[in-house]
């Protein structure tokens, strides 16, 4: 249990804090502290939609990187 809520909590932070993760998901920000502080269970529905919104970030920066590596010239 207590691993789950560690990962979940590390989830969060990747995803830029407690705010920008209950926007993501449209979650209460409050629920999420319930969920990492252990007064909630983490559903396995949850996990799952983390690790969507996990995998949507990690394509939104490789996708502004293209962005910064075509417009920006690589050194000599």
């Amino acid at each position: 249990m207590q691993e789950r809520q560690d990962h979940f909590a590390y989830c969060v932070q990747l995803l830029g804090g407690t705010t920008a993760f209950a926007r993501r998901l449209r979650i209460d920000e409050r629920a999420i502290r319930r969920f990492i502080n252990g007064e909630r269970p983490i559903s396995d529905g949850l996990m799952r939609d983390t690790a969507a919104a996990l995998r949507a970030i990690g394509d939104e920066a490789i996708a502004a990187a293209g962005v910064i590596d075509a417009a920006v010239p690589s050194q000599p």
